[in-house]
């Protein structure tokens, strides 16, 4: 597995170690304390016997009983500890029925059950279900890594719609919202990612060798090379994904903010991109900007600047759960401020482990607890008055989601961190990202296969609802 080129390759080698451990026959049995298969069990003999009846009104009402994403514990990451690929049977056979009774009812005939019922029922299911967002930490040249992890995910089709960034997360989140699936794979390779930061002839590719430290005009070049200058809007509307990237303020009194087709529409994404990769005292600060009614750039709120967005919202969950429904998270973290203090879901499992967790979130309270008082002591000292708040909202946040892909552990030269890196090292960087996803990919398969299919169900509803009002 750890030698693996590819994903085949991954999984057919995973495959062989669960036939040697045993781990592929535990995965037919239901059996097991990790969640309750009883109930699964029993929902999905009802299930299959009433899609079998063709009773489209019984379908109907049974769905209506409720769809829910951790159904018995199906959900659980201890599910997707014993085997290297997958998990029970039960659990992919659950949630396959469950995409299918789904699909079976969406084709009922409107003369059984009429459109307008069935798109109410598509709304309700999928408000109640909730959806899957991906977020992508900063990172500096570790950001790479999010593109391995991008790539692996596109490649399964299992990307999500609602994608945020912030500071080298941005940058991806911001290619990846702006451009399809037939254009992403071969934008997201290595040479490609290289070529953006110096142009296409191969004799600037070249001095990429010395992995310089980058600058302003790397980065902006980058930007400019990768990303469509495109609105928020405009990128939604091209290419169907909620794409959303944090940034956070210069000045000490104002907020952070998530900027997105909803909150910011006509704001530039290039703009905001490059305030969220501005790193205080490595990057200049900047100032948004946005189209306005003629058409024209101009600039968005002008008297303020804006700068890292990691720096006080790394991973905006709480924002994307009220603008977008979502209740399941994914994340590619590779913040260097907090990697060092992260484990595998295995490792937290331990009771060094669990100490090791109740110790963080105990200290992160007192960290919110104390976080007035020292901002009353420094008020009129600038700028540790900024620094301090920083700081706090570094190490107040929540750096990890439901199923969290991680590099592996390793010293990391800090100067690279800043560091334009070469080809090769570029390569390996994205190969880390895709092997660190593909043992997640099965779980990400089964835990959002029920969101997708009513994403795509609802989504076609909709353009038909709206080409009848319209």
């Amino acid at each position: 597995m750890q030698q693996a080129r590819t994903y085949a390759e991954w999984k057919e080698a995973a495959l062989a170690e669960d036939e040697q451990t045993g781990a592929a026959r535990w995965r037919q049995v239901d059996r097991s304390r990790r969640y309750d298969y009883k109930v699964i069990r029993r929902r999905i003999d009802e299930l299959r016997s009433i899609r079998a009846s063709g009773d489209a009104h019984r379908l109907l009402f049974y769905l209506n009983e409720g769809i829910h994403g951790n159904t018995g514990g199906i959900g659980s990451a201890a599910l997707y500890r014993r085997a290297h690929f997958g998990t029970k049977d039960l659990v992919t056979d659950y949630t396959r029925e469950l995409a299918g009774a789904l699909e079976q009812l969406a084709a009922v005939d409107e003369g059984t059950i009429s459109f307008p019922e069935k798109l109410e029922f598509f709304r309700r299911a999928s408000h109640c279900f909730g959806r899957t967002a991906m977020m992508f930490s900063g990172g500096g040249a570790l950001g790479l890594f999010h593109v391995g992890v991008s790539r692996a995910l596109i490649e399964q089709k299992l990307l999500p719609s609602i994608l945020s960034g912030a500071s080298a997360g941005a940058i991806v989140a911001a290619i990846l919202g702006t451009h399809g699936d037939d254009e992403l794979l071969e934008t997201l390779e290595a040479r490609a990612v290289v070529e953006g930061f110096m142009g296409l002839s191969e004799s600037s590719i070249e001095l990429l060798k010395g992995n310089r430290r980058m600058g302003i005009d790397d980065l902006r070049h980058f930007v400019e090379h990768h990303i469509p200058d495109w609105t928020f809007q405009e990128a939604f509307e091209r290419t169907g994904r909620r794409l959303n990237i944090s940034i956070s303020p210069r000045e000490l009194h104002q907020q952070s903010r998530l900027m997105n087709a909803i909150t910011s529409p006509n704001v530039f994404i290039r703009e905001t991109v490059l305030a969220s990769c501005a790193i205080p005292g490595i990057f200049p600060p900047v100032t948004l900007a946005a189209r306005n009614r003629l058409g024209e750039r101009q600039p968005y709120v002008a008297s303020r600047q804006w700068v890292d967005g990691s720096v006080t919202n790394d991973l905006p969950a709480n924002r994307l759960i009220r603008l977008y429904g979502v209740n399941h998270f994914m994340t590619s973290q590779t913040n260097p401020v907090i990697l060092w203090s992260l484990s595998d879901a295995r490792a937290q499992e331990s009771l060094s482990g669990q100490l090791w967790q109740i110790g963080q979130n105990a200290s992160r309270e007192w960290l919110r607890a104390t976080y007035p008082l020292a901002m009353q002591l420094t008020k009129r000292f600038y700028p540790f008055n900024l620094v301090t708040r920083m700081a706090y909202s570094v190490a107040t946040q929540d750096y990890t989601a439901d199923i969290n892909i991680l590099p592996r552990r390793r010293f990391w030269n800090p100067a690279k961190l800043l560091a334009v890196l070469s080809e090769d090292e570029t390569r390996t960087m994205i190969h880390e990202g895709e092997a660190a996803t593909w043992p997640k990919l099965e779980r990400i398969r089964n835990c959002t296969r029920v969101s997708r299919t009513l994403d795509r169900i609802l989504g076609g509803m909709e353009e038909r609802s709206l080409r009848a009002s319209g």
